[in-house]
């Protein structure tokens, strides 16, 4: 026999629930969330004042039986008999005599008081009262000693007026429940309308940005909770306009700058191509030559600009890969390839502490080494090149390359670290103007920062500042 299990509806019922919306969910908790409170009021409501009710009811039935043997007129069952018994029907009571022998006496016209075994025990004087609850007729009865000759008074009360009390109690709390649950419902839906308000905001303007690329900023109200996503929301959005930005900028620098040498390398080829052609003019070997080297010249650049741009694209990817690196293993290595590199007589006057850190040795190799030839470049001929490394005690060190060049002008030095930005000193010499913002981006990437002024030799002063250990 194989036997099988019908799936359960707890999946169903989560996805049915997740689908309906934020504001309905808000509305139905806290309905939810009255309508429990109101029922365990409501419940503890009723279960006091009905306890009350037969409390008082029986403290009533007490007094009655305890008053009804005490009247000189009920001296025994004949006299009973004898009671008009219109007067117990017109205050729906009935009351009678029970002997030892189970016979009871009751007033003429009347109905007798039910009975039980425990009201017989009470004639017979083996319990002192005895109170309970007829069901088939609705009454209350209660049973005490009559005489020391073996009877016992028994009265009944009807309770048709406290059954009656709490029913209209049960509709009573039955209809203001449901007021209360109503009017949660409806303040839920105003708080949920109100404080969603913000997200429906958030939605919309997410909405916006991925059908229109607006990257309009949210209006902020308020310093709750939502107000604080909001603010974040807005920064995040500001932070893409800003890549946005940048990227445009990048994009229109680097046509501006691949612009030149394309243009003067199509001009030198369609020069040489035409020489090549007959009936046209004959180039020297000089002329040639000259072309030739114009064009290597040109392809060093495209080649630099291209190696930057790549290194940049690379820099601004996310970082996944911290390596232990021995900073002045870095800086040997970037030294060595600055003095190949070189092509003026320079000198270098190299100092270094021993430093360590968590980063990526090449990024930081290929920052020193921008620092290294943009020095180199500056600097006569028989000029000094100071490199630097030491610890400056707050848990940091800086990395200082200073040249005997002319220096940097006030005007420049806060665009220096730009992307593509050149002074008018440095737009004759070689280079693409992204140098410095590798360094930068370098240098911020490890958790530093990247800084210029000048020399005491007279020339300028670049240093990145990087955190680590000796």
């Amino acid at each position: 026999m194989i036997i099988t299990s019908a799936p359960s509806d707890g999946p169903a019922t989560t996805g049915r629930f997740q689908r309906v919306s934020l504001r309905a969910r808000v509305t139905l908790l806290a309905a939810f969330c009255v309508a429990g409170v109101v029922a365990v009021v409501s419940l503890g409501a009723y279960m006091t004042v009905s306890q009350n009710l037969y409390t008082q009811l029986d403290e009533t039935l007490r007094q009655r039986v305890t008053d009804a043997i005490q009247t000189p007129s009920v001296q025994g069952g004949q006299d009973l008999q004898s009671f008009p018994g219109a007067f117990l029907v017109a205050g729906d009571i009935r009351i009678g005599l029970l002997d030892e022998s189970g016979q009871i006496y009751y007033a003429k016209g009347a109905t007798p008081p039910p009975t039980n075994g425990n009201d017989l025990k009470v004639a017979k004087g083996e319990l002192g009262e005895n109170i309970w609850t007829d069901d088939r007729t609705g009454f209350r009865v209660i049973s005490k000693p009559y005489s020391d000759d073996g009877q016992a008074m028994v009265i009944a009360q009807s309770m048709k007026p406290l059954r009656a009390t709490l029913g209209k109690l049960n509709v009573v709390l039955f209809v203001i429940s449901g007021l209360g649950v109503l009017v949660a419902a409806l303040a839920g839906t105003a708080v949920a309308r109100t404080g969603l308000r913000p997200v429906q905001r958030l939605s919309e303007a997410t909405e916006r940005v991925a059908m229109t690329g607006d990257l309009r900023p949210i209006p902020v109200t308020g310093d709750d909770e939502l107000a604080r996503l909001t603010q974040r929301f807005n920064a995040m959005l500001g932070a893409v306009a800003e890549s946005q930005e940048r990227q445009r900028r990048l994009v229109a620098d680097a046509g501006h700058e691949l612009r030149t040498p394309l243009t003067s390398m199509r001009t030198n080829l369609e020069l040489l191509l035409a020489s090549e052609r007959p009936d046209s003019p004959t180039l020297s070997d000089v002329d040639k030559a000259e072309i030739n080297d114009d064009v290597r010249a040109q392809l060093d650049e495209l080649t630099t600009l291209i190696g930057d741009l790549v290194e940049l694209a690379r820099e601004d990817a996310p970082q996944v890969v911290q390596e232990p690196v021995d900073l002045v293993e870095v800086v040997e290595r970037a030294l060595d390839r600055a003095r190949r590199r070189a092509v003026t007589h320079v000198t270098f006057d190299v100092r270094l502490q021993s430093w360590s850190l968590l980063g990526d040795s090449s990024s930081l190799e290929r920052a020193v080494l921008n620092l290294l030839d943009n020095a180199v470049k500056f600097s006569p001929d028989d000029g000094v090149v100071r490199l630097e490394l030491r610890q400056i005690g707050d848990g940091s060190a800086v990395v200082e390359v200073a040249d005997s060049g002319p220096g940097i002008g006030d005007a420049d030095l806060p665009h220096v670290f730009e992307r593509f930005y050149r002074s008018s000193e440095a737009r004759t010499l070689p280079g693409s103007g992204l140098g410095l913002a590798i360094v930068k981006q370098a240098a911020e990437r490890h958790g530093g920062m990247a800084y210029v002024g000048r020399a005491v030799e007279g020339g300028a002063l670049f240093g990145i500042r990087l955190p680590g250990r000796p």
